[in-house]
This record gives C-alpha cells, structure tokens and sequence, in this order.
C-alpha cells in the first residue's frame, strides 16, 4: 500500500501530576511533536502519584500487566456524544455507572490468584475522571498510584491505564491516513520498571465495522507508526524492553482467516506471506514497513523475511487457545500483547505466561464473555481481560 502526504502521526502529550492533597494542577509540559500539522485535537493526561503511594521498582520481582476492552465505559453525566444507550433518555443514570465501576472493580481483583494486576490497561473508556473514580474507588486498596488517559478530540471513548509502577513519560499517536483519523490514538508509556525502563504502546486500533477491506489502511497505519518508534527506540535504548497491547481488531492468524491477504496490519513470519509482502513493496520506501510480524518463536526472529525486519512474539501463536472475543459463534484473538526479544534474553525482565481468564465473573454459562447490558445493568464486557506474567532475573 501507498501512504500520501496525507498519512502522518501528531504525538500530543499533556502531563499532569496530582500530589496529596493538592487537587488537579495542570502542570509541567505540553509537547508536540508532528510535520504535517499543529495539532490533531488528540489528548492525554497523566496523573499521580496520590496518597503517597508509590511501588518501589526495585522490590517487584513478579509483573503481571493486564489489558481488557471494558465496552463502553461510560461516567454518569451527559457530554453529547455518548452512544444512544448510554443517554438519560435511555435510562442511563448515574447509580448505573456508580454500580457498573463496582462490577469492574471487583472483576479486576479476581482477575489472578494474587489479586488485581500492578499494571491495567483500558480500552473503550469515556474519560480520564473514569481511571481516578475506578483507582480512588472500588480498586483503592490495590495501590494504582498513577493513570494515564488519551483520547482524540470529540470521541466518544478512550483508553487509559492505571500502574503501580511510575510512569516517567507519555506520548499520545494519532492516527490519519487518506484524509480519515483513527478514531481512538495510541498511547506510548515509559515506566520505571527496575534497571531498565518498560515501554508500552496501548492501542485500540480501528474496528472492522465498516468492513475489513476498507478500515485496513488505518490499521496499518497503526502498524506502521509502532514500526517507526521500534525503530526509534532501539537507536536510543537498545536493550529497553517494548510490549504493543490492547485490542488490535486484528486476529494473530488473520493471514490464514482472509486466506492469505498481504495487505494486512498482522502478518505471520511465514514464506508466503513473506513473498507477497516483499511483493507488494516493489512500489518504493513508501510502501514500506506498515505491518508487524509475528511469532511465537522464543526470542522472535524472523525466519522468512529479512534479518533486519523487527519481528515480535505473540502467545496466541502457540501458548493460548481460543480468543477473547466471540462473534457469530466463533472466537476471535483481538486483544494482544506483543513482545521484543528483549522479553527472552535471560536478564532483567522476562517473559513467564499469557492468560486469558475463563472463568466467573468473566464468562457466563456458555463459556463466552459477559457483554455489559446499559439497560439492565448486567455483565461485564462483550471482551475477556488478557494477562501476562512477568518474572525478573536479577
């Protein structure tokens, strides 16, 4: 595929840090980063730490990271661009998102055996404010001193994230490609994590609603910009470990679902998709680098393509089964964490194991996801939660 001038990445970042009872104070530093426009109407904001209280990096031995597509998180007051469903008119209220907060609340302390996780990314939330409400309120005892939100300008919904760990630095992408922007921005999240910093790009990247063919060009769009900072980051931090999660709208076999469409955000280090891809980039650089390889080889490295193309492990390559998302009686493996080999190099962190919890209060009695109901105010998500496990050598 061809990208134009009209394909760019703005990164818009607004930091701000709350202290013990210092309320909200717009702080420290607005940055903007973009060649092709002044701003793209994309916005984050971090905030933290409060009540004091911040993990100590170097204490965490075990790191367990969570992502899930809550579906539709939206607060309690009316803005305008809500889902009709989730109006006053429809009966949406504020006891509904009070009493929705509570469920999710308690679904994330169960979501191990060691309770909540230090680390839980959002998809599909409407605010920032909704992070504070779930950190200050029904998750206060499991210490998420810090949160991230950013969300495009006039969306209805969001994501987030909300850490244990401090966060040391964030940058909101978004995504425009042929004249249309992604209807969600990813968000890129340096944490103190040890001797080395974590980096993690959380992402929601455009839905196949309107068709898989016609909403492909923002997905690689997304893939590409991923790409591009990979890259970015292996020049000044080499040995910093990157994690990609959050819901891809991508399955990890999507090549083999479309049978063997190159054109595709999520290609498999595989020969013929290696050939095709190789194939459709005969028409320049421009063509270049819009989607990531996958793996589930240990460290990832690219068998079939060239040695210099990053490749990342996936666990639904070999470890996990199923999907987190079911739709017309199948399941569908759109939630994502993707690893560099950093994870596999036997120093700092490493890899342990990818779940995706199939069991109460996630599930119901057909085994498949809790969509959440507005009206009646039953289930959770139309999404399972994803978990990976870390472990650091020392």
């Amino acid at each position: 595929m061809k990208y134009d001038e009209s394909c760019f990445t703005a990164i818009f970042g607004i930091f701000r840090k709350n202290g013990p009872g210092s309320g909200s104070r717009m702080a420290w530093r607005i940055g903007l980063l973009s060649t092709c426009i002044a701003a793209l109407g994309s916005c984050g904001g971090i905030s933290g730490p409060r009540d004091g209280r911040v993990t100590d990096p170097e204490e965490v031995k075990r790191l367990i990271i969570a992502t899930w597509n809550v579906q539709a998180l939206f607060d309690g007051e009316e803005a305008g661009n809500e889902y009709t469903e989730y109006r006053m008119a429809a009966g949406w209220s504020e006891e509904k998102y009070r009493a929705r907060l509570t469920a999710l609340g308690d679904a994330v302390a169960r979501m191990t055996e060691e309770g909540a996780p230090d680390i839980l990314a959002l998809q599909e939330v409407e605010t920032g404010a909704i992070l504070q409400n779930l950190a200050e309120g029904p998750l206060a005892k499991y210490g998420y001193a810090w949160t991230f939100f950013a969300g495009n300008a006039e969306a209805p919904l969001g994501l987030g994230l909300l850490s244990r760990l401090p966060l040391l630095e964030t940058k909101t992408h978004s995504i425009t490609c042929n004249g249309e922007t992604s209807p969600r921005p990813m968000a890129e999240v340096r944490m103190e994590a040890g001797k080395r910093p974590l980096v993690l790009f959380i992402c929601h990247w455009k839905s196949k609603v309107e068709g898989d063919d016609a909403t492909e060009a923002l997905r690689r769009a997304s893939a590409q910009t991923v790409l591009r900072r990979l890259r970015e980051i292996g020049v000044t931090g080499p040995d910093v470990p990157v994690i990609i999660l959050g819901d891809l709208n991508e399955n990890h076999d999507e090549f083999y679902r479309r049978e063997g469409a190159a054109g595709i955000a999520l290609l498999p280090d595989d020969p013929e998709a290696a050939e095709l891809s190789e194939a459709a980039q005969d028409g320049g650089a421009e063509t270049r680098a819009d989607f990531l390889v996958i793996s589930g080889q240990k460290p990832p490295c690219p068998r079939y393509f060239a040695q210099e193309t990053p490749t990342l492990y996936s666990p639904w390559v070999q470890e996990l089964e199923n999907g987190t998302y079911y739709y017309q009686g199948g399941w569908e493996t759109l939630d994502h964490f993707l690893l560099t080999p950093g994870f596999f190099d036997d120093q700092g962190w490493e890899f342990d194991a990818c779940e995706a919890p199939r069991r109460e209060p996630f599930i119901n009695d057909r085994g498949i996801p809790r969509t959440y109901n507005p009206r009646t105010g039953n289930g959770l998500s139309d999404h399972l939660p994803l978990l990976l496990m870390l472990t650091r050598v020392d």
